[in-house]
């Protein structure tokens, strides 16, 4: 039976990968370039940065090119004109960076606990700026629930393969959407970018990473 599972799974996730949605971008053309190199951003480049690929990686794709094609409606986002604030999650930081370019150094990108969004993109030259969060109850409580436990190691190795099933079936539903019907795209006028440091983060896609197979 959990032979079978496992299939259903690698399959989900084949599916998923095979999805991969893309956004075009704007850059500078070399190290002190004009800015006319255009190139194509996928969900799998963004799995190659981030490690593996989960729900929160495809929450944060989908969302946030949702709210940088409202800030570029002609489908061609400029890289080195818009910053991003993003919530502390692993999954959501990495895409932040390299949907955007965003670095903290250059003052385009911090973490935040205190944003009321899962992001906040801004563009830099007027500052016109978006809020980014999933609408209610578009994902399933059972995967906060069980992800809670999981932060806490609170999850056997079967739990946690539970919870992979559950995170996989929701990346899928996400990618069979529309990103219109599952995302709250907010203007937030008069927004003011105030950087904050802080690098005491938990990264909890590693908590778990020394679990045993469930058996």
């Amino acid at each position: 039976m959990r032979s079978f599972l496992n299939i259903i799974l690698l399959l989900t996730i084949q599916f998923v990968i095979a999805q991969n949605p893309s956004m075009e971008v704007l850059d500078t053309n070399f190290s002190k370039g004009s800015l006319n190199y255009k190139q194509t951003i996928t969900l799998n480049d963004v799995v190659k940065f981030h490690g593996h690929l989960c729900d929160g990686l495809v929450v944060g794709f989908l969302g946030a090119k949702e709210a940088l094609y409202k800030l570029y409606p002609d489908g061609l986002v400029d890289r080195t004109n818009t910053r991003i604030i993003s919530k502390s999650s692993p999954c959501l930081t990495d895409v932040a960076i390299y949907l955007t370019g965003g670095r903290y150094q250059f003052n385009t990108f911090f973490v935040s606990y205190s944003i009321n969004y899962i992001y906040i993109i801004q563009r830099i030259s007027d500052g016109k700026a978006f809020g980014v969060n999933l609408k209610p109850g578009i994902k399933p409580t059972e995967i906060d629930r069980l992800g809670n436990l999981a932060n806490d190691k609170k999850l056997y190795a079967c739990e946690l393969d539970e919870l992979r099933k559950l995170e996989e079936a929701f990346s899928k539903k996400m990618l069979d959407g529309n990103p219109k019907d599952d995302f709250i795209i907010e203007e937030i006028f008069n927004f003011s970018w105030k950087p904050q440091l802080q690098n005491n983060f938990p990264k909890i896609d590693t908590i778990n990473k020394n679990s045993l197979p469930c058996h």
